[in-house]
Protein backbone atom coordinates (compact mmCIF):
# COMPACT_ATOMS: atom_id res chain seq x y z
CA UNK A 1 0.00 0.00 0.00
CA UNK A 2 2.66 2.51 0.83
CA UNK A 3 4.53 1.99 -2.01
CA UNK A 4 1.63 2.52 -4.36
CA UNK A 5 -0.49 4.30 -2.98
CA UNK A 6 -3.75 1.91 -3.34
CA UNK A 7 -5.22 -1.07 -1.65
CA UNK A 8 -7.35 -4.28 -3.01
CA UNK A 9 -10.96 -3.88 -2.20
CA UNK A 10 -12.97 -7.38 -1.90
CA UNK A 11 -15.99 -8.52 -0.21
CA UNK A 12 -15.76 -11.77 -0.87
CA UNK A 13 -17.48 -13.03 2.20
CA UNK A 14 -20.50 -10.35 1.42
CA UNK A 15 -20.62 -11.11 -2.18
CA UNK A 16 -18.60 -14.21 -3.49
CA UNK A 17 -18.86 -13.55 -7.13
CA UNK A 18 -16.93 -10.19 -6.13
CA UNK A 19 -14.10 -9.11 -8.11
CA UNK A 20 -10.88 -7.26 -6.36
CA UNK A 21 -10.42 -3.78 -7.53
CA UNK A 22 -7.59 -1.70 -7.03
CA UNK A 23 -9.02 1.93 -5.17
CA UNK A 24 -6.25 4.70 -4.72
CA UNK A 25 -5.47 6.24 -1.39
CA UNK A 26 -5.56 10.00 -1.29
CA UNK A 27 -2.36 11.10 1.23
CA UNK A 28 -4.41 12.17 3.60
CA UNK A 29 -5.97 8.54 4.47
CA UNK A 30 -2.59 6.82 3.56
CA UNK A 31 -0.89 6.71 7.84
CA UNK A 32 -4.22 5.44 8.88
CA UNK A 33 -4.53 2.67 6.29
CA UNK A 34 -1.27 1.66 7.07
CA UNK A 35 -1.75 1.41 10.64
CA UNK A 36 -4.94 -0.96 10.40
CA UNK A 37 -3.32 -2.64 7.84
CA UNK A 38 -0.06 -3.49 9.84
CA UNK A 39 -2.68 -4.31 12.84
CA UNK A 40 -4.20 -7.27 10.95
CA UNK A 41 -1.45 -8.75 9.59
CA UNK A 42 -0.69 -10.72 6.52
CA UNK A 43 -4.20 -11.99 5.73
CA UNK A 44 -5.48 -10.89 2.48
CA UNK A 45 -8.83 -11.75 3.54
CA UNK A 46 -8.87 -9.69 6.95
CA UNK A 47 -11.22 -6.74 7.14
CA UNK A 48 -9.50 -3.72 7.89
CA UNK A 49 -12.37 -1.64 9.29
CA UNK A 50 -15.33 -3.57 10.81
CA UNK A 51 -18.13 -2.94 13.01
CA UNK A 52 -18.96 -2.75 16.53
CA UNK A 53 -19.27 -6.80 16.36
CA UNK A 54 -16.46 -7.66 13.98
CA UNK A 55 -18.15 -8.10 11.18
CA UNK A 56 -18.92 -6.15 7.83
CA UNK A 57 -19.98 -2.44 8.18
CA UNK A 58 -23.85 -2.30 7.65
CA UNK A 59 -25.52 0.84 6.53
CA UNK A 60 -27.14 1.44 9.98
CA UNK A 61 -23.25 0.67 11.61
CA UNK A 62 -22.20 3.87 9.76
CA UNK A 63 -25.04 6.29 9.91
CA UNK A 64 -25.25 5.62 14.02
CA UNK A 65 -21.23 5.41 13.87
CA UNK A 66 -21.32 9.32 11.89
CA UNK A 67 -24.24 10.71 13.74
CA UNK A 68 -25.16 11.21 9.88
CA UNK A 69 -28.94 12.20 10.28
CA UNK A 70 -27.90 14.44 13.01
CA UNK A 71 -25.18 16.36 11.29
CA UNK A 72 -26.87 16.59 7.98
CA UNK A 73 -30.13 17.72 9.48
CA UNK A 74 -27.77 20.53 11.36
CA UNK A 75 -25.68 21.33 7.85
CA UNK A 76 -29.23 21.71 6.27
CA UNK A 77 -28.87 18.72 4.38
CA UNK A 78 -31.36 16.54 5.01
CA UNK A 79 -31.75 15.03 1.46
CA UNK A 80 -27.81 13.97 1.51
CA UNK A 81 -27.52 10.54 1.30
CA UNK A 82 -23.81 8.83 1.93
CA UNK A 83 -24.16 7.08 -1.77
CA UNK A 84 -24.02 10.46 -3.18
CA UNK A 85 -20.38 10.94 -0.97
CA UNK A 86 -19.32 8.14 -3.91
CA UNK A 87 -20.93 10.27 -6.56
CA UNK A 88 -18.43 13.93 -5.14
CA UNK A 89 -15.48 11.36 -5.33
CA UNK A 90 -16.08 9.86 -8.54
CA UNK A 91 -16.77 13.44 -9.58
CA UNK A 92 -13.44 15.26 -7.94
CA UNK A 93 -11.34 12.44 -9.63
CA UNK A 94 -12.39 13.54 -12.91
CA UNK A 95 -12.10 17.12 -12.23
CA UNK A 96 -8.57 16.22 -11.04
CA UNK A 97 -8.26 14.94 -14.70
CA UNK A 98 -8.91 11.07 -13.97
CA UNK A 99 -9.77 9.37 -17.33
CA UNK A 100 -13.05 7.93 -17.45
CA UNK A 101 -11.88 4.55 -17.73
CA UNK A 102 -9.73 4.72 -14.75
CA UNK A 103 -12.89 5.74 -12.99
CA UNK A 104 -15.21 2.78 -14.05
CA UNK A 105 -12.22 0.46 -12.17
CA UNK A 106 -11.54 2.10 -9.28
CA UNK A 107 -15.83 1.86 -8.96
CA UNK A 108 -15.70 -1.38 -9.81
CA UNK A 109 -18.40 -0.68 -12.71
CA UNK A 110 -19.04 -3.14 -15.26
CA UNK A 111 -20.18 -0.28 -17.91
CA UNK A 112 -18.96 3.38 -18.56
CA UNK A 113 -22.00 4.23 -18.48
CA UNK A 114 -22.55 3.47 -15.59
CA UNK A 115 -19.72 5.65 -14.10
CA UNK A 116 -21.08 8.42 -16.45
CA UNK A 117 -23.98 8.31 -14.29
CA UNK A 118 -22.08 9.40 -10.91
CA UNK A 119 -20.33 12.56 -12.82
CA UNK A 120 -21.78 16.17 -12.19
CA UNK A 121 -19.94 18.78 -13.53
CA UNK A 122 -20.79 22.93 -12.61
CA UNK A 123 -21.48 25.76 -14.06
CA UNK A 124 -17.93 26.82 -13.97
CA UNK A 125 -16.94 23.31 -15.54
CA UNK A 126 -19.78 23.39 -18.30
CA UNK A 127 -18.69 27.43 -18.57
CA UNK A 128 -14.70 26.35 -19.33
CA UNK A 129 -15.74 23.80 -21.75
CA UNK A 130 -16.94 26.41 -24.07
CA UNK A 131 -14.04 28.63 -23.34
CA UNK A 132 -11.68 25.71 -24.39
CA UNK A 133 -13.71 24.81 -27.90
CA UNK A 134 -13.67 28.74 -28.47
CA UNK A 135 -9.92 28.62 -28.03
CA UNK A 136 -9.27 26.01 -30.19
CA UNK A 137 -11.72 26.98 -32.84
CA UNK A 138 -9.80 30.16 -32.88
CA UNK A 139 -6.46 28.53 -33.52
CA UNK A 140 -7.90 26.15 -36.50
CA UNK A 141 -9.02 29.23 -38.20
CA UNK A 142 -5.96 31.44 -37.69
CA UNK A 143 -4.28 31.86 -40.94
CA UNK A 144 -1.46 29.54 -41.26
CA UNK A 145 1.92 30.85 -42.75
CA UNK A 146 3.98 29.14 -45.49
CA UNK A 147 6.76 26.72 -44.33
CA UNK A 148 10.19 28.94 -45.02
CA UNK A 149 11.35 25.96 -47.01
CA UNK A 150 8.41 27.04 -49.59
CA UNK A 151 9.44 30.76 -49.10
CA UNK A 152 13.36 30.05 -49.90
CA UNK A 153 12.70 27.72 -53.37
CA UNK A 154 10.36 30.52 -54.48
Amino acid sequence: MAETGTVNVCDRKFDPAARARKVPLIEEVRPMVAQRLLAVGNDPDARIFFGPRGGRISTAVLRDATHWDDIVTELGFEHLRRHDLRHTGLTWFADAGVPLHVLRKIAGHGSLTTTQRYLHPDADQITAAGAALSAHLMVLRAPRSLPLTAVAAA
